[in-house]
Formats: structure tokens, C-alpha cells, sequence
């Protein structure tokens, strides 16, 4: 048995904070992948899983490579741009909507739902957070219910109609929980793509050497995406629940226990890396926990990667001079996810 449990919609105090058991967030909750454990867990992931393999991933590239064209051609070139309103937040929402089977042109109202509901992962919440994310549970899920019912009459080569479809030990998914971890996926996939996209670029803005170093070597990126994850992780913790006594050194956690495993921090462990807080395109064996890991690993983990490394080798290729328009940046005032509110940078093509 694992000693660790995700399934934090369980824990009363933690769904009272968030609505109550039957508020929409806790109840989309108890079906996300995400916060399951087991058997229940494994057959979530094995459902959704074909849609993310490696295969999957290269055969939506061209498709992914015409969007971020796309998003740069409107954004152009000039002063005072904000990197992340005009480009990291809106590759990942386009890309997830053609993926899921939802109209492009609604990507920024799938955005306002996502940015309400990642707020549920947060440790705290209050009154405005809590009205917020129950809001964008209710309204999403309907428009998923909406769409979804349109892909039963008619289905295409997307997500909905992949999960419509799909069989795990001869077993399908509710509509209950499609349209959960559809949610689920839209969340997430934001969240980790936007703040590596934005964190990414202020760490290389901040170490001129290694963003010369991209321009002089572009393919340095395909490695080097791991290395920007682990400078300045999206994700910055996961919470878990003791299942058991868990002893950690000579500290006994006891079961029961809220844990917060700090995923920003292990990645800038001395002990594993030399010289930590120093970003390097080139260093050897970059494992970074910024994606979890184990069975709870980010299924979107290679999504996001690949997008991330189609930006920033379009943003060299792109424009000859990146430089920030202003030294003092924003960050969200949250603790778990970390991200930038705005990047303004000048851009010279």
C-alpha cells in the first residue's frame, strides 16, 4: 500500500474549505485523476493515457508548430510586451482546445475557467477564491457536458470522443468523469506550459550567457527544457496525506498527517546539483521533480514540453534581441503554483 494518498476530496476539512462535499469543485474533484489513488487511479490514467504517449505527442507537433506561428505572428515585435497575456497563456489554452475537441475561438473563456479553478490546489482558500472556482466548475462542466453530447452524435479525432470511446479491463468512463478530467486537463496543462514558458524566459533574460548560448546552439533546448524546470519550477509543491507512520530521519510523521513535499526546493539541492541556483543550458544529468513523479507523474508532462521547446526555439529564431522592459516583475500571489502575472519584454526582430 502506498503510504502516501492524494485523495484529499476524502479529507472533510479540506472539502468544507472549498464549498462543501457537494459543491461543484469537490465533486469534479472526486473523479480527477489527480486526486485518486489504487485501482481507481490506474484505470483514469490507463484511459487517458493513449491520448499523451510519446507517439501521440510527434504526431500533433505540425499542428502545435502552426500555433505558436500563429500566436507570434499577432503578438510582432516592438516595446513592452507582455510575454505571458499575448504568448505564454495562449499557446497551451489553443493548443488544448484543438486537442480536446472545444471551438478555438473559445479559448478565452476556457482560460478565465482554468485560471478560477487552479486555485483548488492552493493550501488556503478564501471567500472570493472559493466563489470563484465553484463558479468556473459549474459553468465548465456544463459547456464540457454540452460538447461532449455533440461528440457521441458525431465523433472526431479528439479527446472527448478518444475518452467517449476508450476501454480499460473492458471498462469506459462515466460522463461524470470525462468531463472532470477534461477540466483536470485544461488546468493543468495551463498552469505547468504558461509558468514554464514565462519563468523559463525570465531565467534566461536573467543569465544573458545561456540565452546567447540558445541563440548560438538552438538545439541546446531539447535538453535544456529539463534544466529550466528545475531552475524555477511551475509546481513548486505536491500535498499528500499519511496513510501510516511514515519515520523521515528521526522525525516520525504520523498517519493522518498533512505532507508537503517542496518540489522547487529538491530541485536546488546541493547535494544533488552543483552549484544550484545557477541556470545552465548544459548541465549533465537534469532529473527535475517540477512534473511529480511516480504514479502520479504529470500525464501532460511531454505536452508541455514540446510546446515549451517550440517557443523558446522560435522566440531565438524569431528576434534578434529579448531584453526586459523593466527589471521589477509580478508574480501571482499563490504558493504552490509559481508564475509570473506579466512578463514585459522588448522584442526586435
Amino acid at each position: 500500500m502506498n503510504r502516501l494518498s492524494s485523495e484529499y476530496p476524502k479529507d472533510p476539512r479540506w472539502s468544507e474549505q472549498r464549498g462543501g462535499r457537494n459543491s461543484p469543485i469537490v465533486e469534479a474533484t472526486r473523479s480527477w485523476m489527480l486526486m485518486r489513488d489504487g485501482t481507481a487511479h490506474r484505470r483514469l490514467r490507463g484511459l487517458a493515457n493513449p491520448v499523451f504517449t510519446a507517439k501521440a505527442i510527434r504526431e500533433m507537433a505540425p499542428r502545435v508548430t502552426g500555433i505558436v506561428h500563429r500566436i507570434m505572428d499577432e503578438m510582432g515585435s516592438g516595446h513592452d510586451i507582455d510575454l505571458i497575456g499575448r504568448l505564454a497563456c495562449q499557446v497551451p489554452v489553443t493548443v488544448f482546445c484543438g486537442l480536446g475537441g472545444l471551438p478555438v475561438e473559445d479559448r478565452d473563456l476556457c482560460r478565465k475557467w482554468t485560471d478560477a479553478l487552479g486555485h483548488v490546489i492552493d493550501p488556503s482558500v478564501d471567500e472570493t477564491t472559493r466563489r470563484a472556482m465553484n463558479d468556473a466548475a459549474a459553468e465548465f462542466g456544463d459547456y464540457i457536458a454540452e460538447h461532449l453530447a455533440r461528440r457521441r452524435a458525431n465523433p472526431q479525432d479528439d479527446l472527448l470522443s478518444r475518452l467517449l470511446l476508450a476501454e480499460f479491463d473492458g471498462e469506459r468512463l462515466s460522463d461524470g468523469e470525462i468531463i472532470a478530467n477534461v477540466m483536470m486537463f485544461f488546468m493543468g496543462g495551463h498552469e505547468t506550459t504558461v509558468n514554464l514558458i514565462g519563468n523559463g524566459m525570465l531565467g534566461l533574460l536573467r543569465h544573458p550567457d545561456q540565452l546567447r548560448a540558445l541563440r548560438e546552439d538552438p538545439g541546446l533546448i531539447d535538453d535544456g527544457i529539463d534544466e529550466l524546470l528545475r531552475y524555477d519550477a511551475p509546481i513548486q509543491l505536491v500535498a499528500r496525506i499519511a496513510t501510516e507512520d511514515i519515520q523521515v530521519g528521526d522525525r516520525t510523521i504520523p498517519a493522518g498527517a498533512k505532507v508537503m513535499i517542496l518540489l522547487g526546493a529538491a530541485n536546488r539541492d546541493p547535494r544533488r546539483y552543483t552549484d544550484p541556483d545557477r541556470l545552465d543550458l548544459r548541465r549533465p544529468d537534469v532529473r527535475p521533480l517540477s512534473f511529480g513523479g511516480g504514479p502520479h507523474y504529470c500525464i501532460g508532462a511531454l505536452l508541455a514540453k514540446s510546446e515549451a521547446r517550440l517557443v523558446f526555439s522560435e522566440l531565438v529564431r524569431r528576434y534578434r534581441d529579448i531584453t526586459l522592459s523593466h527589471e521589477d516583475v509580478v508574480w501571482r500571489p499563490q504558493v504552490n503554483i509559481r508564475g509570473l502575472s506579466e512578463l514585459r519584454v522588448d522584442l526586435m526582430s
